[in-house]
């Protein structure tokens, strides 16, 4: 039985782990400074606000105030649950996630362990259709398929491709040992039982793809068939394990052979996959059976900033295409493109690669329309702007599709190619020059901002910025004792006080482990913020620095309490321990 993650192991692999690496690997980072920035993932955002320590080893957005670790980032990006990203992590580390006995609870120990069964009864099928296309007689056919398309055994081995045999039951037989086989095989849609309650193989002769998801684990099939008897793709159906519309097929793999995805194309077949990777062009993927969705574009998105479409010429190929815009422009960021690519009538990508080559066909990605040319190209056929009535349908049809792009400049370039079209150019020029007048005139002067911000940085912030940055402060330095100021009305005084307080209490910090210990509190924001920020200060200064922050609160502290008893004097009088309260305190100050 599955138990609860030991903490020191988490613990061990936060420690181990490059946060950056983690970052970076989905969202591409620029080096500022110590730190690296990027515009926030979890929020849209003009200007990067969002920033990376890779010395402190967490994030800050201080837009959105998404804050964390490398798995709290995971856990956000790639949408997992906890032990899920902590398995995540793991595994780029290549490190087994050991379990503590019994401390899990039952459900969700039966919920893993189930999942954990069914991963690896799809890997089981997967070596299986992969070792029947070596043996089973009916493989002979299916490698002279795969020769006759051209693929080599290295790429067929590579992609993990298989065969379905002829038979009825051959998965069934294989492993359907018991009744509670048989049902996880008809769950995970391997088998399929008819109204007569007969079990019987879903997929029968076909050349197997395995569908793999963005962690590397099969999660479906598609199986081609050799000849022209049924559907030319079956797919798995939707299960616990797989839905379409949120899987790619190669996606897994490009981004294992590419750090960093420069772009990625979108094809329409597993074949035009694994051919275009043969000649070398390894950032190939392809929607399953369905139109480009939403969420597959989102995804993408996460790991490339050109996404390139490509698509026969023909009219179902334009109809693809003309769904992937409408799913894209609400998702559509400034610095992501998307374009399109229309091959000649017959071709697709697997022949068109073939005949012309790598190099020829890369030429042709070049050439991809960008959406915005697209997406004009096409209501334009629909619409004539030779009359008024034209540009007025035009503009009635594109203006509610252009308002719903989220990136700021590519709703602005998108409107204005619009009132080119239009005839209302000049008007759209003038509306713009106005608004960004008017933003100029609203802004705050930078000298006044740079002031504000100076007068923040009260001794109190500088107590909690120099403890964030050396804990061992709170130990080293006793005499600064932040209790004693209590009564001096300070703001930000309990949150220097928590911070002293667990720096005080505790053996070795790390900046990780204080962000842990202070995850859930009110003020996390404000300790994000600061750790960030460079204190500028050495550890050998940072003691007298110390010291002179505390000693400048408690004269301000005693300023403020001589200032009360002189007013009270001057009003009624003072009693006899005010009178002394009062001559220690002037004593003090001399």
């Amino acid at each position: 039985m599955a138990g609860r993650i030991p903490r020191d192991f988490i613990d061990d692999l936060i420690a181990r782990s490059d946060v950056v690496e983690v970052i970076d690997s989905r969202v591409k980072l620029k080096k500022a400074g110590k730190n690296y920035q990027a515009c926030c993932p979890f929020h849209d955002e003009k200007s990067p606000s969002f920033t990376v320590s890779q010395e402190k080893q967490f994030y800050h957005c201080f837009g959105c105030g998404a804050h964390g670790n490398a798995i709290s980032f995971l856990m956000e990006y790639d949408r997992l649950e906890f032990v899920e990203a902590v398995e995540e992590l793991a595994s780029i580390l290549g490190l087994e996630v050991p379990r503590e006995k019994g401390a899990a609870p039952a459900q969700l120990s039966a919920t893993k362990n189930q999942r954990d069964s069914d991963y690896q009864l799809m890997e089981q099928v997967t070596k299986f259709f992969q070792h029947q296309l070596k043996n089973h007689a009916g493989g002979k056919a299916a490698i002279d398929y795969l020769k006759q398309r051209g693929l080599s055994g290295e790429i067929v081995k590579q992609w993990e491709i298989g065969y379905a045999p002829s038979e009825w039951d051959a998965v069934l037989s294989t492993f359907g040992r018991d009744n509670g086989l048989i049902q996880q095989l008809i769950d995970l849609k391997l088998i399929t039982r008819n109204d007569n309650n007969k079990c019987f193989d879903f997929f029968r002769d076909r050349i197997m793809f395995p569908i793999r998801d963005k962690r590397g684990r099969v999660v479906g099939f598609g199986g081609r068939v050799m000849g022209d008897n049924g559907p030319k793709y079956l797919n798995s159906p939707e299960t616990r394990l797989f839905h379409k519309g949120h899987e790619l097929y190669g996606f897994y793999q490009a981004r294992q052979l590419h750090r960093q995805l420069n772009s990625v194309l979108i094809v329409e077949g597993y074949m035009d996959v694994v051919a275009l990777s043969q000649f070398g062009l390894t950032n190939a993927t392809a929607a399953l059976g369905t139109a480009t969705t939403p969420e597959h574009l989102t995804m993408l998105m996460r790991s490339t900033k050109t996404i390139v479409c490509c698509y026969d010429g023909d009219r179902a190929g334009r109809d693809a295409a003309w769904r992937a815009v409408e799913n894209a422009l609400p998702i559509l960021q400034d610095g992501a493109q998307l374009k399109f690519l229309f091959l000649p009538d017959g071709e697709d990508p697997d022949t068109m690669v073939r005949k012309e080559g790598q190099d020829a066909f890369n030429q042709r990605l070049t050439s991809a329309k960008p959406l915005s040319q697209f997406l004009f190209e096409h209501l334009l056929n629909i619409h004539s702007v030779g009359s008024s009535e034209g540009k007025a349908a035009l503009k009635a049809q594109a203006m509610p599709m252009i308002e719903q792009i989220p990136g700021e400049n590519q709703k602005s370039l998108m409107l204005e190619t619009l009132s080119q079209h239009t005839g209302e150019f000049d008007r759209f020029k003038l509306t713009k020059d106005i608004n960004q007048a008017r933003h100029l005139a609203s802004k705050p002067d930078v000298k006044n901002k740079f002031q504000q911000q100076k007068t923040r940085i009260t001794p109190i912030r500088q107590l909690i910025h120099l403890l964030l940055e050396y804990p061992e402060l709170a130990k080293d330095v006793p005499e600064v004792q932040p209790e004693l100021l209590v009564d001096g009305g300070f703001n930000g005084l309990n949150l220097l006080m928590d911070i002293h307080a667990f720096c005080s209490s505790e053996g070795e910090i790390t900046t990780l482990k204080m962000l842990d210990h202070f995850n859930q509190h009110p003020q996390i924001s404000t300790i994000n913020k600061l750790l960030l920020q460079e204190t500028l200060i050495s550890k050998s200064d940072a003691i007298q620095e110390y010291r002179d922050s505390f000693a400048k609160l408690l004269d301000w502290m005693v300023e403020s309490r001589m200032e009360i008893l002189i007013a009270r004097d001057r009003v009624g009088g003072l009693s006899k321990d005010e009178m002394k309260e009062l001559a220690l305190l002037s004593q003090s100050r001399k």
